[in-house]
């Protein structure tokens, strides 16, 4: 069939692959995620493997979804343990399911990649396929526009609306430009809490991928996973990734190195597509006041104001971001359940999620720190 899966990224030529990928969207790239694969942050003992799906005519790849086959719902940021959990109580098996999706990172995107017919085709079929294949459903999240307008001609595809928090550059000189756009009392917040850290006897220093030597990944990688060691959590990527990514991708990596008298503290690590810029993964091995909204937030604002880049994506959740200038944008993912049942009483949830999502995001603007009037 014209349609078929593929389980490693590595065995489809990078070129085929990225003719289908639009500029400016480094986590859809073949370099990002087969680093996932190679590095062994997703396999058979993660709860992840690779499943993405392919239309192939004339025995080229002409579009394409990257997909895994999913044992739980981890990593994902469209939550939907209520429903599995909902399915377990009824007999009803919700995994293994599959998830259009790029793992562990929450940014909106291209999904059905490359010619829209054939994507479309694509799509049409993915229904019979998750029958042929026993999986309960299909999930892929974070679409772009483009995509919504696709699965909005499709039957039985259900969207949810989500809520995250992105910093928009209108044009600044400057930070103090930026801070001169706000409240009075925001405005002094900000300068107090980069103060803070400043009289702690803290520097930053900026890096691109192929300035990082091995020993400063090292500190990256610890950082980062003590993130998840302090909530007695395993980290999703391993050590592997991030030297993979520095091989394959160095031109999209920016990390910033919090240095306390000469020595690294903490980090943020980024990455740039486009016009946005994508803050990930940050890490500290000690505690320091106010570090984490200085290094995560203020560190991105002045870069994505010195580079000219017109956003700063800084991922999911977080209504702390609201005070500091992040404003709520909403995002789309799409769900097609087999069972009858799931199906009406999860459209029956979404219905009234919707409303609540809107509403909160309306209420969120409330909380934005700009002047008014």
């Amino acid at each position: 069939m014209p349609l078929t899966s593929l389980g490693r990224l590595a065995d489809l030529p990078a070129s085929q692959w990225d003719a289908l990928v639009p500029v400016g969207q480094p986590f859809l790239r073949h370099a990002f995620l087969s680093a996932l694969e190679d590095s062994g942050s997703l396999g058979p003992y993660s709860g992840w493997r690779a499943e993405h799906l392919l239309w192939i005519e004339n025995g080229q790849c002409v579009a394409a979804i990257p997909g895994y086959r999913k044992w739980h719902s981890y990593g994902e940021y469209v939550f939907d343990q209520g429903w599995a959990q909902a399915c377990q109580r009824a007999g009803i098996e919700y995994y293994p399911k599959w998830l259009g999706a790029v793992p562990f990172s929450p940014v909106t995107g291209s999904r059905l990649l490359g010619d829209e017919t054939a994507a479309l085709k694509l799509l049409e079929n993915l229904p019979d396929y998750l029958a042929r294949h026993a999986l309960s459903s299909a999930h892929v999240n974070f679409t772009d526009p483009h995509a919504n307008r696709l699965f909005e001609g499709q039957p039985h595809w259900q969207r949810r609306l989500g809520c995250q928090y992105h910093w928009h550059n209108r044009g600044f000189r400057d930070f103090q430009d930026f801070l001169d756009t706000l409240s009075s009392r925001k405005r002094k917040q900000m300068r107090k809490e980069r103060q803070q850290v400043a009289e702690q006897g803290i520097e930053f220093e900026w890096l691109e991928g192929a300035q990082i030597n091995e020993a400063q990944w090292d500190f990256i990688y610890a950082s980062y996973a003590n993130t998840y060691i302090v909530r007695r959590q395993t980290p999703y990527l391993t050590r592997d990734f991030f030297s993979l990514l520095a091989e394959r991708m160095p031109e999209t990596l920016r990390v910033v190195m919090a240095n306390q008298h000469g020595k690294p503290v903490a980090m943020a690590f980024s990455l740039i597509g486009g016009d946005t810029f994508y803050g990930r993964y940050w890490g500290c091995l000690a505690e320091f006041d106010r570090l984490h909204f200085e290094t995560c937030f203020y560190q991105g604002m002045d870069y994505t104001i010195a580079n000219g880049l017109a956003r700063f994506d800084a991922g999911a959740q977080g209504e702390h971001k609201l005070i500091r200038g992040f404003e709520p944008v909403l995002t789309d993912s799409w769900h097609y359940l087999r069972h009858p049942g799931l199906h009406l009483a999860v459209a029956d949830f979404l219905a009234q999620e919707q409303v609540a999502v809107r509403a909160w995001a309306e209420e969120a603007r409330l909380s934005l720190p700009f002047r008014r009037g």
